[in-house]
């Protein structure tokens, strides 16, 4: 789950991290009057989007940049009317771009260096890793990949968290001494906190400044929260933004299915996250282009399987479906049953293509046979790959 900066300051401001003072509007009015209730020349009004690159980003009706410094309230009300309601088109949103439905107006400060800190949770390293830049306010991936000598990386033991050292070593590694190392750890501390208390998966400062007035603030940050853990959290729950969301992957969580969209052509559903990616993997190899991820699970009911139908007929871009499916915990002439309803439900415009292996796989394929629906039957995966790459070329 991800948030929008303004939420991520509520956060910040809850555990300690040092950050510029920020209201949320919806109307140009709103923002007015939240410029005026900061009391200060030096304001800052940024788009809320899910994405990256605001600042280069060029709106659909060709004003340019999702955030601009201004000194009055007045200019505030102007560019917000700019804002709202229109679409933001930046690198990481792609030509289709997001639509702008808020603005943060906040006090701008005036850095003096920009730096970059992020905490990921790293599956490999088994532990949060902290990675730290001197070239902060540009793209990260720019900077791994042109000066990677710029990046720093430390393992964080999860059972110990991060240790007062560790923070100093950080801080020296951003040149963060004298007067501001005690304010930099104090930052890194906090962020850490935040980190695991509100079990993220990416925390993202960038850029983290230091001020005229010697400040060490956030002053942009983005959060990714693991989705597994939010029951635990239902404050952070609660800021979900499901406009921000693709609308297929929102309805596929209403009924528990794992659903990722792609930009291929062939749609597939299956059961296992491992067993996805490898029908998705053969599809490629096959000369086609997957549609999607869609994990049903391995307990997966009729209702489920034919959400799921509904979910990959409504991409105008799928010519083909391929179901894949293992019988384990569910059988195969379940999920055959499922399948055959499902499909009489929905009124597939497209080939389909099964592949059924594992408990009852003989009822499953019998069922299947038996339907008279325009059902094509698959041996094995590699079998089913073709089959489904031919389907989607017809």
């Amino acid at each position: 789950m991800n948030i929008h900066e303004y939420q991520a300051k509520e956060l910040m401001q809850k555990y300690g991290v040092a950050t510029p003072r920020g209201i949320v509007a919806g109307t140009a009015e709103e923002a007015e009057a939240a410029a005026r209730s900061l009391n200060t020349p030096d304001l800052v009004i940024k788009a809320q989007i899910h994405a990256g690159g605001r600042g280069k980003g060029t709106f659909k009706n060709g004003f340019k940049g999702g955030v601009h410094l201004v000194k009055t309230p007045e200019e505030i009300k102007e560019i917000a009317g700019k804002m709202l309601g229109q679409v933001l088109v930046t690198a990481q949103t792609g030509e289709a771009g997001k639509l702008v439905s808020k603005v943060m107006v906040g006090q701008s400060k005036d850095p003096l260096r920009e730096l970059y800190f992020a905490i990921v949770l790293d599956r490999e390293a088994q532990a949060p890793v902290v990675i730290a830049s001197t070239r902060g306010g540009v793209n990260i991936e720019e900077v791994a990949e042109h000066t990677p000598e710029l990046l720093t990386h430390m393992r964080v033991d999860p059972a110990l968290g991060l240790q007062p050292y560790e923070a100093r070593k950080l801080a020296e590694g951003l040149e963060l001494k004298g007067d501001l190392l005690k304010p930099a750890c104090a930052l890194f501390h906090a962020l850490y906190n935040l980190f695991i208390g509100t079990d993220c998966s990416l925390v993202e400062i960038n850029p983290l400044v230091v001020t005229t007035q010697n400040e060490v603030m956030a002053l942009d940050a983005k959060f990714n929260f693991d989705d597994n853990a939010m029951y635990r959290h239902p404050n952070i729950a609660a800021y979900r933004d499901f406009t921000e969301e693709d609308p297929r992957e929102v309805e596929a969580t209403k009924f528990g299915l794992n659903y990722i969209g792609l930009d291929g052509n062939i749609a597939c559903l299956v059961n296992g996250a491992g067993l996805a990616m490898g029908t998705m993997d053969i599809i490629q190899y096959a000369g086609g282009k997957p549609a999607n991820f869609l994990d049903v699970g391995g307990g997966a009911n009729e209702q489920q399987v034919t959400e799921a139908f509904k979910i990959l007929v409504a991409d105008k871009n799928v010519k083909a479906i391929l179901v894949n499916i293992f019988g384990g915990i569910m059988k195969c002439d379940t999920i055959a049953q499922g399948i055959i309803n499902a499909v009489k439900a929905v009124s597939l415009p497209v080939p389909l293509v099964v592949r059924l292996e594992g408990t009852n796989v003989a009822a499953g394929k019998k069922l299947l046979q038996e339907s008279n629906l325009p059902i094509i039957a698959a041996d094995d995966l590699a079998d089913a790959a073709k089959k489904v790459v031919a389907a989607a070329k017809k």
